[in-house]
This record gives structure tokens, C-alpha cells and sequence, in this order.
């Protein structure tokens, strides 16, 4: 596919996920129409509609492709997927929390070619093509130009469901508190990549999420000029742990997270 149809592409996307994401600002979800998956893992009709949605649309824009979302929709291709996050952010959004977004990656293989992720209650579309620079609504964007840790304000999620490393969580977020300007946890780890490449953060690190959560976000941050690892070697989409960064603080941020993980 050339850089031309990626273009139709990507506007055809986004046209879709706009579309969605205001729908989904209509919607109130009554507390008997909440589920809960796991603890502290909870899923509405909200997500379950708003990806059935973006799957129907996405099937006609690009029938060749796949599936991979978040509520199970669809199948899953050999070459093309899209990777969805029907709604990031479902418990803030369950409690009326306005950050929460869409996140949508095409995927050639493990690799995202097309990103955009959509925050209606700001209307900030972030979006990318692979070789194609990022884009916060019509305006290019990068990622900081900090290059000092102590001065680099930082982003991240705490488990929900996994605490099987939670004391070297506590221990490396006790280490950054008193290392850099300061931490976020906004609940939304699509719109944490996103903010790390627009620049208003420098840094973005987690462990337990799933290739939904991320996918558009690191082809955002790449773009964006920044870098995107795992905590060691691994593959930060499709495995377990991510590190985001503007690239200037990225190594010496990943040796203080290898001293606790």
C-alpha cells in the first residue's frame, strides 16, 4: 500500500473515530449496565457498542484486514489488523471523568502503519502514518526537547488487576518522585502516549497492558521524534512493559527502571 492510500486511509479512519467518540459523549451508562471483567476491570455497553461500530466501518474501509480488539470483536487476520481500544478510560468515563479516548492502530504484521487516537471532550485528534510525521488535529507535533530527568515531568498507570509486582512498582515510583519534576496518573494510557508526543510529558512507563492500550500511541511517539522500548528487550506492543519517551531522557529513565523491575 502506498503513501497515498495510507492518506485516504487515515482520513476515512478518522472520520470514523470522530464520529464515534461524539456519540459516545451522548451516552449515560446506569450502574446496572456496568460489568466487570476482572477487578477493578470494568466494561459498559459504552465500549461494547462503540467498537462494534468502528469494527462495522473498518470492515468496509479495508476488508483485507483483522482484528484486534479489546471486547473480542472480529477475527484476526495474518497480515493486516486493527488494533482497537473502544474506549480507553472506561472508569473515568464511568465516573464522569472527561479523560478518556478511542484508540485505533492499523497493523502490518506487529507493526502500526496508521495511529489515531481521539479525545472528544477536548476534540484532540492525534494522528500519524508511518514515514508520515504526527499530526494534533492539523498542527505537526514533537515530542520535549527536555533533556534532564530531574526536570522531566512523567506519566504512568498503576495495575488494576495484577499485582504480582507490585512492590517493585511502589519502589520504582517512590525512586521517581524524588528523582524528576513530578508524576501523572491520568487513567488512560492511550492519551498518556499521545501527551508524551505532543510534549506535554516527557516520559511514559507501565507494565500489564495489552496491545490495544498502546499500539497507536508508540507509532504517535515515534513519529513525534521520540523512542519506544520495552523495559529490557521486549517488544513494547506485544508484550507486557513500555517505556515512551522524547528519546533524549529514554536511557537513563529505562537503566532506574531495570534497578526495580
Amino acid at each position: 500500500m502506498d503513501k497515498g492510500n495510507f492518506s485516504i486511509l487515515l482520513k476515512n479512519t478518522i472520520e470514523v473515530v470522530q464520529e464515534v467518540g461524539q456519540w459516545m459523549r451522548t451516552q449515560r451508562v446506569a450502574v446496572q449496565e456496568i460489568e466487570t471483567k476482572t477487578p477493578n476491570n470494568l466494561v459498559s455497553f459504552a465500549d461494547k457498542e462503540s467498537e462494534r461500530r468502528l469494527v462495522t466501518a473498518f470492515r468496509q474501509i479495508f476488508p483485507e484486514a483483522g482484528f484486534i480488539a479489546e471486547e473480542g470483536t472480529g477475527e484476526k487476520a495474518q497480515e493486516w489488523n486493527w488494533v482497537i481500544d473502544p474506549l480507553d478510560g472506561t472508569t473515568n468515563y464511568l465516573h464522569g471523568v472527561p479523560i478518556w479516548c478511542i484508540s485505533v492502530a492499523l497493523c502490518h504484521h506487529r507493526d502500526p502503519v496508521l495511529a489515531v487516537i481521539y479525545d472528544p471532550n477536548r476534540d484532540e485528534l492525534f494522528s500519524a502514518i508511518k514515514g508520515g510525521g504526527a499530526w494534533l488535529n492539523e498542527h505537526p507535533m514533537r515530542v520535549s526537547t527536555e533533556n534532564n530527568l530531574r526536570d522531566s515531568l512523567l506519566v504512568t498507570g498503576f495495575p488494576y488487576d495484577d499485582f504480582g509486582r507490585e512492590e517493585a512498582y511502589i519502589g520504582l515510583f517512590r525512586h521517581l518522585m524524588k528523582e524528576t519534576r513530578g508524576i501523572r496518573r491520568l487513567g488512560s494510557a492511550a492519551l498518556d502516549l499521545a501527551w508524551v508526543a505532543c510534549g506535554r510529558f516527557e516520559a511514559f512507563y507501565e507494565y500489564g497492558l495489552n496491545p490495544w492500550d498502546v499500539a497507536a500511541g508508540c507509532l504517535l511517539i515515534q513519529e513525534a521524534g521520540g523512542e519506544v522500548t520495552g523495559f529490557y528487550d521486549g517488544h513494547p506492543i506485544f508484550e507486557e512493559d513500555i517505556l515512551a519517551s522524547n528519546q533524549k531522557i529514554h536511557d537513563e529513565l529505562r537503566r532506574r527502571i531495570q534497578r526495580f523491575f
